[in-house]
Protein backbone atom coordinates (compact mmCIF):
# COMPACT_ATOMS: atom_id res chain seq x y z
CA UNK A 1 0.00 0.00 0.00
CA UNK A 2 2.63 2.41 0.48
CA UNK A 3 4.51 1.66 -2.76
CA UNK A 4 1.34 2.60 -4.17
CA UNK A 5 0.89 5.69 -1.95
CA UNK A 6 4.53 6.84 -3.21
CA UNK A 7 3.18 6.17 -6.79
CA UNK A 8 0.55 8.50 -6.75
CA UNK A 9 1.73 10.92 -5.02
CA UNK A 10 5.09 10.88 -7.41
CA UNK A 11 2.61 11.02 -10.52
CA UNK A 12 0.59 13.96 -8.73
CA UNK A 13 4.06 15.78 -8.96
CA UNK A 14 4.87 15.07 -12.34
CA UNK A 15 1.52 16.01 -13.55
CA UNK A 16 1.84 19.69 -12.01
CA UNK A 17 4.58 20.90 -14.66
CA UNK A 18 2.54 18.81 -17.41
CA UNK A 19 -0.76 20.82 -16.67
CA UNK A 20 1.19 24.30 -16.53
CA UNK A 21 0.90 24.45 -13.18
CA UNK A 22 4.51 25.22 -11.67
CA UNK A 23 7.87 26.55 -12.93
CA UNK A 24 11.06 25.51 -11.90
CA UNK A 25 10.41 23.68 -8.90
CA UNK A 26 7.88 25.73 -7.41
CA UNK A 27 4.82 23.68 -6.41
CA UNK A 28 4.54 20.29 -4.40
CA UNK A 29 1.55 17.51 -4.39
CA UNK A 30 1.23 15.04 -1.17
CA UNK A 31 -1.37 11.69 -0.85
CA UNK A 32 -2.42 10.63 2.84
CA UNK A 33 -2.83 6.93 3.95
CA UNK A 34 -5.25 7.73 6.68
CA UNK A 35 -5.41 3.91 7.85
CA UNK A 36 -1.27 4.64 8.68
CA UNK A 37 -1.63 8.27 9.35
CA UNK A 38 1.34 8.82 6.51
CA UNK A 39 1.76 11.02 4.01
CA UNK A 40 3.76 10.97 1.00
CA UNK A 41 5.17 14.18 -0.51
CA UNK A 42 7.41 15.52 -3.30
CA UNK A 43 10.94 16.08 -1.70
CA UNK A 44 12.53 19.31 -1.26
CA UNK A 45 13.80 20.85 -4.33
CA UNK A 46 14.10 18.48 -7.07
CA UNK A 47 13.55 18.51 -10.52
CA UNK A 48 9.73 17.31 -11.71
CA UNK A 49 11.67 15.63 -14.72
CA UNK A 50 13.60 13.17 -12.50
CA UNK A 51 11.53 12.43 -9.55
CA UNK A 52 10.71 8.77 -8.94
CA UNK A 53 8.56 7.04 -6.86
CA UNK A 54 11.03 6.21 -4.40
CA UNK A 55 11.82 9.73 -4.21
CA UNK A 56 8.82 10.19 -2.13
CA UNK A 57 9.06 11.38 1.21
CA UNK A 58 7.22 9.34 3.74
CA UNK A 59 6.33 11.57 6.92
CA UNK A 60 3.79 10.93 9.67
CA UNK A 61 1.34 13.88 10.37
CA UNK A 62 3.90 15.03 13.21
CA UNK A 63 6.27 15.70 10.57
CA UNK A 64 8.57 12.46 11.46
CA UNK A 65 10.14 11.47 7.99
CA UNK A 66 9.22 7.49 8.40
CA UNK A 67 10.79 6.69 5.67
CA UNK A 68 13.36 8.28 2.41
CA UNK A 69 16.47 9.34 1.90
CA UNK A 70 15.87 13.29 1.19
CA UNK A 71 14.72 15.68 2.83
CA UNK A 72 10.49 16.47 2.20
CA UNK A 73 8.91 19.46 0.90
CA UNK A 74 9.65 23.02 2.62
CA UNK A 75 5.44 23.24 2.81
CA UNK A 76 5.47 19.98 4.26
CA UNK A 77 3.83 21.69 7.52
CA UNK A 78 1.51 23.43 5.51
CA UNK A 79 0.04 20.12 4.33
CA UNK A 80 -0.01 18.74 7.40
CA UNK A 81 -2.10 21.12 9.07
CA UNK A 82 -4.76 20.67 6.21
CA UNK A 83 -4.91 16.95 7.09
CA UNK A 84 -5.23 17.11 10.12
CA UNK A 85 -7.69 19.89 10.18
CA UNK A 86 -9.65 18.38 7.17
CA UNK A 87 -10.54 14.79 7.81
CA UNK A 88 -12.17 13.82 3.88
CA UNK A 89 -9.16 15.18 2.34
CA UNK A 90 -7.06 12.47 0.09
CA UNK A 91 -4.04 14.63 -1.21
CA UNK A 92 -3.19 18.37 -1.22
CA UNK A 93 -1.26 20.66 -3.95
CA UNK A 94 0.39 23.58 -3.95
CA UNK A 95 1.58 25.32 -6.69
CA UNK A 96 2.34 29.12 -7.95
CA UNK A 97 -0.08 28.88 -11.21
CA UNK A 98 0.28 32.56 -12.52
CA UNK A 99 -3.66 33.72 -12.96
CA UNK A 100 -4.03 31.61 -9.50
CA UNK A 101 -0.97 32.94 -7.79
CA UNK A 102 -1.96 37.14 -9.54
CA UNK A 103 -5.11 36.74 -7.58
CA UNK A 104 -3.22 36.01 -4.08
CA UNK A 105 -0.85 38.74 -4.56
CA UNK A 106 -3.71 41.00 -5.12
CA UNK A 107 -5.46 39.94 -1.87
CA UNK A 108 -8.74 39.16 -4.32
CA UNK A 109 -10.83 36.16 -3.64
CA UNK A 110 -11.74 34.75 -7.42
CA UNK A 111 -15.39 35.54 -7.96
CA UNK A 112 -17.66 33.13 -9.25
CA UNK A 113 -18.52 34.37 -12.29
CA UNK A 114 -19.89 31.92 -14.99
CA UNK A 115 -20.87 27.99 -14.86
CA UNK A 116 -17.09 26.73 -15.53
CA UNK A 117 -16.03 27.58 -11.84
CA UNK A 118 -19.80 26.50 -10.71
CA UNK A 119 -18.71 23.06 -11.83
CA UNK A 120 -16.00 22.57 -9.26
CA UNK A 121 -16.36 25.05 -6.64
CA UNK A 122 -19.55 26.05 -4.92
CA UNK A 123 -18.49 29.88 -4.22
CA UNK A 124 -15.62 32.31 -4.57
CA UNK A 125 -12.51 30.88 -3.69
CA UNK A 126 -11.40 32.56 -0.40
CA UNK A 127 -8.09 35.11 0.40
CA UNK A 128 -6.72 33.91 3.78
CA UNK A 129 -6.20 37.22 6.20
CA UNK A 130 -2.43 38.46 6.09
CA UNK A 131 0.43 36.22 8.47
CA UNK A 132 0.91 38.23 11.28
CA UNK A 133 5.11 39.09 11.96
CA UNK A 134 5.39 36.78 15.26
CA UNK A 135 3.72 34.47 12.61
CA UNK A 136 5.96 34.91 9.71
CA UNK A 137 8.84 34.65 12.29
CA UNK A 138 7.92 31.72 14.09
CA UNK A 139 6.48 28.15 12.58
CA UNK A 140 6.31 29.87 9.54
CA UNK A 141 4.74 26.94 7.34
CA UNK A 142 2.50 25.39 9.58
CA UNK A 143 0.92 29.15 10.77
CA UNK A 144 -0.15 29.39 7.05
CA UNK A 145 -1.93 25.99 7.18
CA UNK A 146 -3.63 27.45 10.03
CA UNK A 147 -4.60 30.63 8.86
CA UNK A 148 -6.27 28.71 5.64
CA UNK A 149 -8.24 26.28 8.30
CA UNK A 150 -9.45 30.37 9.76
CA UNK A 151 -10.60 31.02 6.46
CA UNK A 152 -12.82 28.37 6.37
CA UNK A 153 -14.14 28.18 9.59
CA UNK A 154 -17.91 26.92 8.88
CA UNK A 155 -17.55 25.48 5.05
CA UNK A 156 -17.16 22.08 3.70
CA UNK A 157 -13.53 22.13 2.43
CA UNK A 158 -14.72 19.96 -0.43
CA UNK A 159 -17.61 22.07 -1.35
CA UNK A 160 -14.68 24.83 -2.31
CA UNK A 161 -11.68 22.42 -2.65
CA UNK A 162 -9.02 25.62 -2.91
CA UNK A 163 -8.10 28.70 -1.53
CA UNK A 164 -5.26 31.75 -2.11
CA UNK A 165 -3.00 32.27 0.49
CA UNK A 166 -2.49 36.02 0.78
CA UNK A 167 0.72 37.08 -1.56
CA UNK A 168 1.67 33.65 -1.82
CA UNK A 169 -0.17 31.38 -4.34
CA UNK A 170 -2.44 28.55 -4.08
CA UNK A 171 -3.60 25.26 -2.32
CA UNK A 172 -5.79 23.04 -3.78
CA UNK A 173 -7.11 19.36 -2.47
CA UNK A 174 -9.58 16.56 -2.91
CA UNK A 175 -10.85 12.98 -2.04
CA UNK A 176 -7.83 11.37 -3.64
CA UNK A 177 -4.29 13.74 -4.83
CA UNK A 178 -5.39 12.71 -8.39
CA UNK A 179 -8.37 15.15 -7.72
CA UNK A 180 -6.55 17.65 -6.01
CA UNK A 181 -5.04 17.90 -8.92
CA UNK A 182 -8.04 18.23 -11.03
CA UNK A 183 -8.97 20.95 -8.80
CA UNK A 184 -5.54 22.61 -8.87
CA UNK A 185 -6.29 22.48 -12.95
CA UNK A 186 -9.55 24.12 -12.25
CA UNK A 187 -8.35 26.52 -9.84
CA UNK A 188 -5.88 27.85 -12.61
CA UNK A 189 -8.62 27.60 -15.61
CA UNK A 190 -11.22 29.51 -13.55
CA UNK A 191 -8.43 32.09 -12.70
CA UNK A 192 -7.87 33.01 -16.24
CA UNK A 193 -11.47 33.25 -16.93
CA UNK A 194 -12.22 35.63 -13.99
CA UNK A 195 -8.70 37.95 -14.74
CA UNK A 196 -10.19 38.51 -18.51
CA UNK A 197 -13.80 38.66 -17.74
CA UNK A 198 -13.09 41.20 -15.34
CA UNK A 199 -10.62 43.33 -18.07
CA UNK A 200 -13.79 43.16 -20.34
CA UNK A 201 -16.24 44.39 -18.15
CA UNK A 202 -14.94 45.61 -14.34
CA UNK A 203 -17.39 45.03 -11.26
CA UNK A 204 -19.09 42.13 -13.10
CA UNK A 205 -21.46 40.49 -10.56
CA UNK A 206 -21.13 36.64 -9.17
CA UNK A 207 -23.43 34.40 -11.23
CA UNK A 208 -26.96 34.22 -9.66
CA UNK A 209 -27.16 31.84 -6.70
CA UNK A 210 -29.85 29.38 -8.42
CA UNK A 211 -27.57 29.01 -11.27
CA UNK A 212 -24.25 28.63 -9.15
CA UNK A 213 -26.21 25.70 -7.37
CA UNK A 214 -27.53 23.87 -10.09
CA UNK A 215 -24.24 23.80 -12.22
CA UNK A 216 -22.37 22.36 -8.52
CA UNK A 217 -25.08 20.21 -7.39
CA UNK A 218 -25.62 18.24 -10.48
CA UNK A 219 -21.91 17.15 -10.10
CA UNK A 220 -21.54 17.12 -6.32
CA UNK A 221 -24.85 16.91 -4.28
CA UNK A 222 -26.58 14.05 -3.53
CA UNK A 223 -28.75 13.25 -6.51
CA UNK A 224 -25.71 14.50 -9.20
CA UNK A 225 -26.80 13.00 -12.37
CA UNK A 226 -23.31 14.46 -14.25
CA UNK A 227 -21.13 12.13 -15.57
CA UNK A 228 -21.61 8.29 -15.28
CA UNK A 229 -22.69 6.37 -12.23
CA UNK A 230 -19.67 4.22 -10.15
CA UNK A 231 -20.98 0.67 -9.90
Amino acid sequence: MLIELKREACEANRLLPAFGLVDLNFGNASAIDRGRGLVAIKPSGVDYETLRPADMVLVDLDGKVVEGRLRPSSDTPTHLVLYRGFPSLGGVVHTHSRCATAFAQAATPIPALGTTHADFFHGPIPVTRALKPREIAGAYERETGKVILEAFAGVEPLDIPAVLVRGHGPFAWGEAVAKAVENAVALELCAGMAFRTLQLRPGQRALPKELLNRHFLRKHGDNAYYGQRKD
